[in-house]
């Protein structure tokens, strides 16, 4: 079998191979237009026919997709995604490949069979509808923030002039107040900018309708998100993009794994003498998730009683912000219990995890 290497860039792919031995037998760079990388890929499966095939690692970037549908095209046996944790002080293209050829080839036995490898982060892809999933919410979280920015500029120029409080309703976001704001008289810069900024608004209205009813049309056929949104606080929208960056559950073999995937651990730094030398929570996982178990716990602590007692123990003790993270870490083997078993949130009847792990 060969061992292909690929550090992929937006205009060429540096690649490395290597045969069964470890040896170099190809390296070189390749432009990523079609005609190019095609012939390549040609070029490789006539080498890799009499070899018993090919495997490939990829590290993780944003525009993975194209090529990791061209090596299945073309007859890889595997795809390995990795996440590079230390930059090194020197560093090209060719090392990069090089050093991600000799990784696979080094580590062929265990990352073939699905294996951990020591020091090694590797990337899970999402299915194609998990995938898309993501998109969708990661779509409609900035169409939020685009609308709070857009809202955020009118309100300034309200400000500016001392105008807010002749606005007809408590807020702006009514009917009632965007027609104020049309007819309102300002100066001639300050009027050119608020019609813009109202026709921002009426698009960034337009565009979230269209996700919104995309978001339920998929919510109607995800099991586990309906199962996640009878957790207070959460809804469609947020049940689906928990739910999506789960993916198959059965990956994570303990309730604490989801939570550590999270990046709701704590890291550490122990060594020699020095025990129990706990930092921050890692942040390692994904921040839309840490986002919306953020808001869950607001709902939660208030309609709770037993998780807010949990949560008052800890406060005393810790502080309330270190105490609401253990509320968020909880919460994350919570869901692990609901997905596994399929059962929904009851609220005081719990799933309970052990309380030292989860505080």
């Amino acid at each position: 079998m060969l061992y292909l290497g690929i550090d992929q860039h937006r205009k060429q792919l540096t690649v490395n191979l290597r045969n069964e031995n470890g040896d170099v037998v190809l390296k070189r760079q390749v432009s990523t237009e079609w005609e190019r990388v095609m012939q390549f890929f040609e070029q490789l499966v006539e080498i890799a026919c009499d070899q018993g095939g090919f495997v490939a690692i990829v590290e993780v970037c944003g525009f993975n997709d194209w090529l990791f549908d061209m090596l299945h095209d073309y007859g890889c046996r595997d795809v390995v995604v990795v996440q590079p944790e230390r930059r090194s002080n020197k560093k090209t293209d060719r090392r990069d490949a090089s050093q991600l050829s000799q990784l696979l080839w080094i580590n062929r036995e265990r990352l073939l069979e699905g294996k951990r490898v020591c020091g090694l982060r590797r990337v899970i892809l999402p299915s194609r509808e998990d995938a898309q999933t993501r998109q969708l919410t990661a779509l409609r979280q900035r169409l939020g923030r685009l609308a709070t920015r857009t809202k955020n500029k009118v309100q300034r120029i309200l400000l500016k002039h001392n105008l807010q409080q002749e606005c007809p309703t408590k807020g702006i976001r009514t009917k009632t107040a965007r027609r104020w704001l049309k007819g309102l008289e300002l100066d001639p810069i300050d009027r050119m900018e608020m019609d813009l900024l109202l026709e921002q608004w009426e698009l960034w209205d337009k565009q979230y309708q269209v996700v919104e009813e995309e978001i339920a049309r998929r919510f109607e056929k995800e099991e586990t998100a309906q199962l996640l949104a009878t957790i207070r606080g959460l809804n469609a929208y947020s049940g689906l993009a928990i739910a999506s960056r789960i993916g198959d559950v059965t990956r994570f073999p303990r309730p604490g794994s989801l939570a550590n995937y999270w990046g709701l651990t704590p890291g550490c730094r122990n060594s020699g003498d020095a025990k129990d030398r706990l930092g921050s929570i890692t942040k390692a996982g994904s921040p839309i998730v840490r986002h919306f178990l953020g808001q869950a716990v607001v709902h939660l602590l208030r309609r709770d009683v037993e998780m807010k007692g949990w949560f008052q123990k800890i406060k005393r003790r810790r502080g309330a912000k270190i105490a609401r993270v253990a509320v968020m870490r909880r919460l994350a083997t919570i869901i692990w219990h609901m997905v596994t078993k399929k059962q929904p949130y009851r609220p005081g009847r719990m799933l309970r995890p052990t309380d030292d792990q989860a505080a």
